[in-house]
């Protein structure tokens, strides 16, 4: 698709440059510019709240048959168009091809879902305990909403955020992150043209510092969706509570895959190598610890490592790739950085470590895997978001589960198991938001809820019908006919 990157602002219905422009490097080859990207002021974050305020109860007063037609639309395009924009994504991003092509997809379905949803909205008619009074519950608007997303499932994530902000009446402003505009200005075009009021929906691109404060501390936003790390969520809760804006956080994690004594080898093996590895392990609900019980572990380690050995690293639009670059050079630095702490600690090195010198210049690493490793150490209580596993090597199931828990995270959790009794042992007592049973620990559904526990999560679950707890509020109306 074509765009002025530098008039990638969408305010108020009009597409606006800003005072300022970055630069869209694509990670698979940094020699490319994807285009100078226009900055949102201060000001201009404040025209589309204003903007949204004014719309609002337009949207809000929208016929249903109305606002589903436009999300059915959102989502029918964004499908029709899963190949072009894929590309796009993934050439930003760093995702091979497939992953960016399936988020477009998915994020489409989100879209038809929440259109669907348009229709179901349904009240409560209840008996009061007053003789001649009757009760109506129904749900209304949060009004205004603000909505930070990340760059590693740069629309995936924000269409399930967006969706349902719409779908119950609300007006959007969007933040996306600076390292994905070209994801955000693709998304923002297809819903310009879908007639909604102007101010309904708005796009500022911009940095935390600038954009996002500024959304964050205002007293003229009724809510904040936020995906990001544990401390911009800090951030967030800190700035919305004085304001009493209500807040949804979804922040950081460190997941965990047990492999059972009775798990089969190949389906733990196959499960890790798309949990921990898949999207360069840039995913919130990536598989970080290998939590291995001692009589399988030998068995295990060899057969992942002779699959890691198969996996082809390179240009996310090459064919056949399994994994791309990571985001960025800071990020690649970093993982670098924790790689170099596992072997202070003591970690055995199994497999990769390095930075790759491949055709094309850009933000390569190989699939990296520890051994020996134990669960206090750093490299597996803090978020490392790369492609990165650490085994840890434990007696029994017991002890699994009690180092699975070991973590003020609590997003996803899996288990490979061949029994019952020990799935259900796990899904009891798991202390995530999330549980996977011979499946990799990520990869979740558009349909039912989603988020998890401890510093991982904050406020009502996203997805699925659960997520018109954070975007409606509740009214009571009591009635008597005469």
């Amino acid at each position: 698709m074509t765009f002025d990157a530098e008039k990638a602002l969408y305010i108020a219905g009009e597409w606006q440059s800003g005072t300022t422009t970055i630069s869209n490097i694509n990670p698979s080859d940094i020699s490319q510019n994807l285009g100078e990207f226009a900055q949102a002021s201060q000001q201009q974050v404040q025209h589309a709240i204003d903007a949204a305020r004014t719309a609002q109860p337009e949207w809000e007063k929208t016929p249903l048959e109305q606002k589903q037609k436009v999300l059915q639309a959102i989502g029918d395009e964004l499908i029709a168009r899963c190949d072009e924009l894929g590309t796009l994504l993934s050439s930003e991003e760093g995702k091979p091809f497939a992953e960016g092509r399936g988020e477009i997809y998915r994020a489409g379905q989100f879209f038809q879902y929440y259109a669907a949803e348009v229709l179901r909205q349904m009240g409560d008619i209840a008996e009061s305990v007053r003789p001649g009074v009757s009760v109506e519950v129904s749900r209304e608007a949060v009004g205004v909403v603000a909505i930070i997303s990340p760059w590693n499932f740069p629309t995936a994530t924000a269409a399930w955020k967006i969706a349902p902000a719409l779908t119950f009446g609300n007006s959007v402003i969007w933040k996306p992150a600076n390292l994905t505009p070209a994801s955000a200005v693709a998304l923002t075009e297809i819903i310009h043209r879908q007639g909604m009021p102007a101010g309904t929906f708005n796009l500022v691109l911009g940095s935390g510092s600038e954009v996002g404060n500024t959304l964050i501390n205002s007293d003229q936003i009724n809510a904040v969706s936020f995906t990001g790390s544990v401390d911009t969520g800090r951030k967030v809760a800190a700035a919305t509570a004085p304001n009493f804006v209500r807040c949804q956080l979804e922040m950081g994690s460190k997941n965990a895959l047990v492999v059972a004594d009775d798990a089969d080898i190949h389906t733990a093996v196959e499960a890790t190598i798309m949990g921990s590895f898949s999207g360069a392990g840039q995913k919130c609900t990536a598989s970080s610890r290998l939590v291995v019980v001692d009589s399988i572990h030998d068995a295990y380690v060899e057969a992942l490592i002779k699959r890691m050995s198969t996996l082809k690293i390179g240009h996310a639009l090459e064919d056949g790739v399994f994994m791309g670059p990571v985001v960025d050079g800071n990020q690649l630095q970093s993982n670098l950085d924790w790689i170099e702490k596992a072997r202070q600690h003591g970690a055995e090195l199994a497999f990769g470590g390095e930075k790759l010198g491949l055709e094309h210049d850009g933000y390569y690493m190989a699939p990296t895997l520890f051994l020996g490793t134990e669960n206090h150490w750093d490299v597996n209580q803090e978020e490392v978001f790369a492609p990165m596993a650490s085994v840890i090597r434990v007696a029994d199931l017991d002890e699994a589960i009690a180092t699975v828990n070991d973590t003020r995270f609590g997003l996803t959790g899996g288990i490979i198991t061949q029994s019952l009794r020990t799935s259900a042992l796990f899904k009891q007592q798991a202390q995530t938001g999330c549980v996977m049973v011979n499946l990799p620990t990520a990869g979740t559904d558009y349909h039912v809820p989603f988020g998890g526990r401890k510093q991982s999560s904050f406020g009502p679950r996203e997805q699925g019908q659960y997520a018109k707890e954070f975007y409606t509020v509740v009214k009571t109306a009591y009635q008597r006919p005469y």
